[in-house]
């Protein structure tokens, strides 16, 4: 993977502009990114992979799935061939079974790199997390997106997003003359569903004795973006993304208008491990460390290049706030009404150590 400063290059198709794939390109933030492609006056022609057709129009559409090695014909085009892939199709779903995830997740991954080399493709652009850098209490506040890499796998995804990574080291020594370039936003809102969304679903924040989360997060238009630039060949290497600056787990609580419960450590993690392995909740328990840890970033690369956010931490918590509303979840598992009404009479505590009712109901299905 490049390591070297942002730059600007000049597209291979000169005044037409380059040709832009993107995968994953029919929902989400792949969707985001296609409609700016297709609308923007620097980008010649869209071509839009996925396993269905999208809404998005002025995009040439093929339906496939990633991991067939048919995408490299795709990406060869009619004479004129892809200048750049931008890697969107990942399965991070709370509710997907970890196995067959990392399976589409890796696969899709190496299947596309290898099709992109073949295919004469200059460029890869890879989305991952910012979480790859782990949620580690000595984290510098912000770290450099040359940081080292520091996370487990521990959390929901993590292993696969840092296998990515691995494949994204390795693909230009691998195939010379592709450059990969690897995006890592941080708390990604706008449409998203994960353990760190459903935190703020919760009728209490979970606050760890002792640790001192901070909080900065990603609009989905941002990232959009910031992928944009990337695929323009505007900036590369390994960017981080997300709003300027973070906040504080007091200034959360706050704006959000939530209160704290506040447990041990040993308290909090045991129960979420307990409660993962009994099935009910679907966050691992090393989903917990990324709300007890820093792990923001400075995305000075992107920023050196003339990008910024659009998105302030504040408008992105709101935002968020507005989804989750009438939603309600316990240690990542959503509820339903009936237990919501009955979470919100038991009191603070009941949001994570009164999850022992969960447990006992378990046990009393399995005699």
């Amino acid at each position: 993977m490049s390591s070297q400063e942002p730059n600007v290059r000049g597209p291979r198709n000169g005044a037409a502009g380059p040709v832009v794939a993107v995968t994953g390109a029919a929902s989400g933030v792949g969707a985001l990114l296609t409609e700016r492609l297709v609308a923007s006056p620097e980008v010649g022609r869209v071509i839009a992979l996925d396993e269905r057709r999208g809404a998005v129009d002025g995009a040439q559409w093929h339906v496939l799935d990633v991991r067939d090695p048919a995408i490299a014909d795709r990406l060869r085009g009619d004479g004129e061939p892809v200048d750049t892939v931008v890697h969107l199709a990942l399965d991070l779903d709370l509710e997907t079974d970890p196995a067959a995830r990392t399976a589409y997740n890796v696969r899709g991954t190496q299947t596309v790199l290898t099709a992109a080399a073949a295919a004469g493709v200059r460029r890869v652009v890879l989305c991952t997390s910012a979480m790859v850098y782990g949620a580690l209490p000595d984290n510098d506040v912000p770290l450099a997106e040359d940081a080292e890499l520091r996370a487990t796998a521990e959390a929901t995804g993590v292993g696969d997003l840092l296998e990515i990574e691995r494949l994204a080291r390795r693909a230009p020594r691998a195939h010379p003359g592709l450059n990969v370039t690897v995006v890592r936003p941080t708390v990604l809102v706008g449409g998203t569903d994960t353990a760190l969304t459903r935190y703020f679903e919760s009728p209490r924040l979970l606050v760890v004795a002792g640790s001192r989360p901070c909080w900065q997060f990603c609009h989905v238009e941002d990232l959009a973006g910031a992928l944009e630039y990337a695929a323009l060949e505007k900036v590369e290497g390994e960017l981080a993304v997300g709003c300027d600056g973070w906040l504080e787990q007091e200034e959360v609580e706050e704006l959000s208008g939530i209160r704290r419960m506040e447990l041990p450590s040993a308290v909090a993690l045991g129960a979420a491990s307990r409660l993962h392995r009994l099935g009910l909740t679907p966050s691992p328990a090393g989903d917990l460390a990324y709300t007890m840890h820093p792990w923001v970033v400075s995305g000075s690369r992107l920023h050196e290049a003339g990008w910024r956010p659009k998105w302030t931490n504040e408008e992105v918590l709101a935002a968020l706030l507005e989804e989750a509303a009438g939603r309600h979840a316990v240690a990542g598992r959503r509820l339903g009404r009936k237990d919501a009404t009955t979470l919100g009479a038991a009191g603070a505590t009941v949001a994570l150590v009164g999850t022992a009712a969960l447990v006992r109901r378990a046990r009393k299905a399995r005699r």
